[in-house]
């Protein structure tokens, strides 16, 4: 043998010996497949035609996709649509499996979501029946699957007949109709601002996971903060073994060997932090976030890993007896903090077209409005990882329904054996996010059960109030509850049965827990009824505003931009919505006549109440300590209580929301003999306060006013000043303003305004409002009068970084815009005078 020959015989020994190395590198990794990215085709029933589907999708969408039916929220289209809600619909894909692929030792199909009642087949094999929207779907396929072709076919059954079967097997009808006995999100059955859109489909990701060996199927963790020099993370790390043996565990830098025994193994690893950084909500410090990579090695291989971001912090819900009653405030690393934000419902009817970004935008809506809560309501679905994901990074807390809404639920084995499931799945999902503050049973049913009148409504025998009632109980107060037990460390575990604990009706409510008061807007009450009904954690409260006209013209032709048109009245889900914003906009403004000068006055008189409101939640402070009204975002173009529209557009009450949630808050407000002047600073340390106020005419000409220098401390509320209203007795307040501006030693500036008299009794004069370009993104407005607010608008998308303010005579106001823009246009409320 030359030495040419030895040398090719050495080369293909190597060559081989290092295919085969890598053959097993490769097999030995676990590696998932996206199933979504391969052809999908879907049918009606057992229609003979088949047509392209998207994955994850809605039926609904797939037909929109397919030209078979028009845009569902343009117009009334939403009526002549219900036909699909009755129909059961057929999925399928074909997929390849390799030879390598199934020399895996294991092989699972997973469905992060199905909507809802869903039987699913495997190369003609039923792998699995799933009933709930919510949970996860997992199923060991490798005895199914084969190399080459695998068709696998999903048939969804129709939610609404489901539902309607299963009520049948009740002697009683429970309030909220078929929907409570489908564990699908409540709000596709229509709701007072959403259409009825009952979806079925794949709605989110399909994928097969391929393991050997080993797998990290969860990882919890528990927080040891006792010593502030020295954090000690608790890991407890859960794993499935297909065989007992040697394995190392590394957390970041801190690696440690194990031995796994055949099966589920739960492995405990402890991770200290020196002088940790700590987590705070937003406005309060840093939410600082710790970065961990947890990797499974066998032979020198990565095998599994994943990567977990936590925040260190401690939450707790404080519920003491006090002088007024019993407190409900949340303490964040030890710190009472008062919460201000927003309800959040689903960002759209049909789930998988909301990407990434629309709920990074519904975040930093917050964020920018300076809220430090958000509240995922029961009535829709358990938000996306990346929803939590921003709100960690943003110092969001999330207030987290649990999916029940408005009514009542069944109680039998399966059906609390399927939320059972549920819980776990969307706890383990959710519970090392540093955001989560609370876990909350539900949505208004216990306030429905004690106030809605249902008993006499569904003329309930005492035999079957008792049994629904137990049925409530076992649900949220005992199989709920301790689920959470079993899920959480004791540190973590902050549950609320139900929000609002006592009805607004009752003044109990405004005595302890959260409180939902609806005098304003359900009960007709004045904006003025706000200042007295002030509960100890406001969660919920809130009144309508229409979009602007760009979101009209998206679902309404040109001629239907009126309060006759089909397509109005449609996007008005509330059945006296329009009467009732009417009923108040005469109370306070002058009512237009022109649709558009209308949809300006009604966001107006929405931002004027939630000021209202909001502010009188905060004078309240340390009695009340949390605000949070419904609702920040829209799930369609819509006339609702929204403050940013289903186009991201921020109305009125947006803005005002970010002037009455400054972290330094000017509030003035009038009481019987006084008009008072408070301010309230939420930040955690103390200010030096430059405080001038000044009452002046709309033209601009002095009354009176005074300067003073003070310092506030960290976490209070002042008093600053009152003074006796009949100092104005001989003066014309309807044409006067008090302007009390706040800045601090840093700069940091707060203004409030308060007008004497509605704002149809102002004497309003034409404003000659000047717009000065500084820069291309910064303007300076003017005017020689009280220009009332002052809405600017661009043909261009961009956004304004203040709008609807009021500018004072002879004053400036310094406006950011987004993008450049060739031109702005201004309306103030004098425009629309009659």
């Amino acid at each position: 043998m030359n030495l040419n020959d030895l040398y090719g015989s050495n080369y293909k020994l190597r060559l081989l010996l290092l295919l085969l190395w890598f053959s097993t590198v490769t097999l030995a990794q676990n590696s998932t497949r996206n199933l979504g990215k391969e052809l999908w085709n879907f049918r009606k029933g057992n229609d003979n035609q088949w047509f392209p589907a998207k994955v994850p999708g809605t039926v609904h969408t797939d037909l929109l996709f397919n030209q078979l039916i028009p845009d569902p929220f343009f117009g009334a289209n939403e009526k002549q649509l219900q036909w699909i809600e009755n129909d059961d619909w057929q999925y399928q894909t074909t997929f390849t499996i390799s030879k390598t692929e199934l020399k895996h030792q294991n092989a699972v199909l997973q469905f992060d979501g199905l909507d809802t009642f869903a039987e699913v087949y495997l190369n003609g094999s039923k792998i699995l029946s799933a009933n709930n929207m919510f949970r996860t779907w997992k199923v060991d396929v490798k005895k199914w699957l084969k190399v080459g072709q695998n068709k696998l076919q999903i048939t969804f059954a129709s939610a609404v007949k489901n539902g309607k079967e299963e009520a049948k097997k009740l002697p009683y009808t429970l309030p909220g109709d078929e929907k409570v006995f489908t564990r699908k999100a409540q709000y596709h059955f229509g709701w007072d601002w959403g259409p009825r859109f009952v979806t079925a489909g794949i709605y989110k990701k399909v994928a097969l996971h391929f393991w050997d060996n080993a797998i990290i199927t969860n990882i919890k963790t528990n927080q040891n903060l006792a010593d502030k020099t020295l954090a000690k993370v608790v890991f407890a790390v859960d794993i499935n073994s297909n065989k007992a043996g040697p394995y190392q565990l590394t957390i970041n830098d801190k690696s440690e060997e194990i031995q796994l025994q055949k099966g589920q193994n739960t492995l405990s690893l402890t991770y200290e932090i020196k002088n940790p950084k700590l987590w705070w909500p937003n406005g309060l410090g840093e939410a600082h976030l710790y970065p961990f990579d947890i990797r499974l090695i066998k032979d020198l291989q990565v095998i599994d890993s994943r990567k977990l971001t936590l925040g260190l912090r401690t939450i707790e819900l404080v519920q003491e007896k006090d002088a007024i009653g019993k407190s409900f405030y949340f303490k964040v690393n030890g710190q009472a903090v008062f919460m201000k934000g927003a309800n959040v419902i689903p960002p759209d009817s049909f789930l998988p077209r909301v990407t990434d970004s629309v709920y990074q935008s519904i975040v930093k809506n917050a964020v920018d409005a300076n809220m430090n809560m958000l509240r995922v309501w029961g009535g829709g679905v358990y938000a996306e990882d990346v929803f939590y994901e921003e709100c960690d990074k943003n110092g969001i807390l999330v207030w987290q329904d649990f999916m029940f809404a408005c009514a009542m639920y069944p109680g039998d084995a399966a059906f609390l054996e399927n939320v059972k499931q549920e819980v776990i799945d969307n706890v383990t999902r959710l519970q090392n996010h540093p955001s989560l503050a609370l876990w909350c049973g539900n949505n208004e049913n216990d306030e429905g059960w004690h106030n809605w009148g249902w008993q006499k409504q569904y003329n309930y025998s005492e035999a079957d109030s008792t049994k629904i009632w137990n049925d409530y109980q076992k649900l949220f107060h005992e199989l709920i509850p301790q689920t959470l037990d079993s899920l959480l460390p004791a540190t973590e575990n902050r549950y609320w049965p139900s929000s609002p604990s006592i009805g607004w009706g009752r003044k109990e409510s405004l005595l302890s827990g959260d409180a939902h008061y609806w005098g304003v807007w359900w009960g007709m009450e004045p904006f003025e009824m706000y200042e007295k009904k002030v509960g100890r954690f406001m969660s919920e409260y809130g009144f309508q505003g229409m979009p602007d006209i760009k979101t009209f013209q998206f679902f309404a032709k040109s001629d239907e931009l009126n309060f006759d048109s089909e397509a109005i009245k449609n996007h008005q889900k509330h059945p006296t919505g329009y009467k009732t914003i009417n009923e108040y906009m005469a109370r306070d403004y002058q009512v237009p006549t022109n649709f558009e000068d209308y949809i300006y006055v009604s966001q107006l008189l929405q931002a004027e109440g939630m000021k209202t409101a909001i502010e009188a939640h905060r004078r309240a402070k340390p009695n009340c300590m949390g605000t949070l009204f419904w609702q920040l975002n829209d799930s369609w173009p819509v006339t609702s209580w929204s403050s940013v529209d289903y186009y991201g557009r921020w109305k009125a009450f947006q803005y005002q929301a970010k002037r009455s949630f400054n972290p330094i808050l000017v509030a003035i407000a009038e009481n019987e003999v006084n008009y008072e002047v408070r301010v309230i600073n939420d930040e955690p340390m103390p200010h030096h306060i430059t405080l001038v106020e000044e009452v002046m005419d709309f033209n601009g000409n002095s009354i009176d006013g005074y300067e003073v220098e003070f310092t506030i401390d960290a976490n209070s509320n002042k008093v600053l000043s009152a003074t006796p209203k009949e100092n104005y007795n001989d003066e014309n307040l309807n044409q006067m303003v008090i302007s009390v501006t706040c800045t601090t030693a840093t700069g940091k500036t707060s203004r409030g305004l308060y007008y004497f008299v509605n704002p149809k009794d102002l004497q309003l004069t034409k404003p000659n409002i000047q717009i000065s370009k500084i820069d291309d993104l910064t303007y300076e407005i003017t005017s020689d009068v009280l220009a009332k607010n002052v809405f600017l608008s661009s043909e261009e998308a961009t956004f304004f970084s203040d709008n609807y303010f009021d500018i004072l005579p002879k004053r400036k106001v310094v406006v950011k815009v987004s993008k450049p823009i060739n031109s702005i246009q201004v309306k103030s409320l004098f425009d629309t005078l009659k």
